[in-house]
């Protein structure tokens, strides 16, 4: 058995605008010869890949798909996803005079590190478009994986076997509180003390929560009380005006603590370092801008 690729993008593409009309429209062939396609699909495979009936529905409106289809449809995509990465791939190869690179970059990194090096990139390479897509870490795991991004720097550990992560350089993490916050006057403050406190935290898939959560669970600390804020950024001010406490990366903090908006608290979880990283999807060769890319991040920071 073989698929016919020209067959799967038409079924694709009606899947994609849950549309026959609207897949004719992009593909630029009439309607029927989109349903024809469909049909002789479903005919090749032996499967029922479109619901024709009014049971069964998979979709919220338009095309609905059976479970086959829904299946074929998510091969389809990955398919197609690496057909994209491909054309971009070749397109860089004309010796980096034109092109484009996109780096996908959880909060963090993108506010706080990764400025200087698409500075450094743009300056060498005036001609290229460099375009940041910021996420956290998971999202931009899987943005990577959907091969919408060329390369990503991330905050947290990240464990897919279709993605490298090699170390880049670390991040000091710092445990903070308003300085009339009552335990920021503690000479030494204890885990107790600290489990009775409100901790500002952020929402599941950051690194930055990720990476807190490891260093309360190493230290023993169970706060009674967990408050979410969408950005460190968001922490950092809240933290400031007295919200509770919070682990944030040092760079994030540094400005406010030299204000005197924030005081670094004295407890062991303060000052460790986290690691930064690296993504990359094994199965795709780097291009030559994100070979150039990478040794601007080695050089720099080295």
């Amino acid at each position: 058995m073989h698929i016919n690729l020209h067959l799967l993008r038409i079924f694709f593409m009606v899947s994609d605008h849950r549309s026959f009309s609207r897949a004719a429209e992009v593909l630029h062939v009439s309607q029927p010869a989109v349903s024809k396609a469909v049909r002789e699909l479903e005919r090749q495979l032996d499967l029922t890949l479109i619901e024709r009936g009014s049971g069964g529905a998979r979709g919220t409106k338009g095309v609905r798909l059976t479970d086959s289809g829904s299946a074929l449809y998510e091969h389809a995509r990955g398919i197609f996803a690496l057909e994209r990465a491909a054309l971009e791939d070749i397109r860089a190869r004309i010796g980096n005079q034109r092109g484009r690179l996109v780096v996908g970059a959880s909060t963090t990194v993108a506010g706080y590190w990764l400025p200087p090096y698409v500075a450094a990139l743009s300056t060498g390479l005036p001609s290229i478009d460099v375009r940041v897509v910021v996420g956290n870490t998971q999202s931009i795991a899987q943005t990577l994986i959907d091969c919408e991004l060329d390369v990503a720097l991330v905050e947290g550990v990240v464990d897919d076997p279709r993605i490298v992560a090699t170390h880049w350089r670390d991040d000091q993490m710092r445990l903070v509180a308003h300085p009339a916050y009552p335990v920021a006057r503690r000479r030494k403050l204890g885990t107790d003390e600290l489990n009775r406190q409100p901790w500002l935290m952020r929402e599941p898939g950051s690194g930055t929560r990720l990476v807190t959560e490891d260093i309360m669970q190493t230290a023993g600390i169970e706060p009674d009380r967990r408050v979410e804020l969408g950005s460190n950024e968001g922490i950092a001010r809240a933290a400031a005006a007295g919200l509770g406490v919070a682990i944030l990366p040092e760079c994030v903090v540094r400005d406010l603590a030299q204000l005197g908006r924030l005081k670094y608290l004295r407890h062991p979880v303060s000052g460790q370092m986290r690691p930064l990283y690296l993504l990359q999807l094994r199965e795709r060769p780097p291009s030559p801008l994100v070979r150039a890319f990478t040794a601007i991040l080695a050089e720099r920071h080295g």
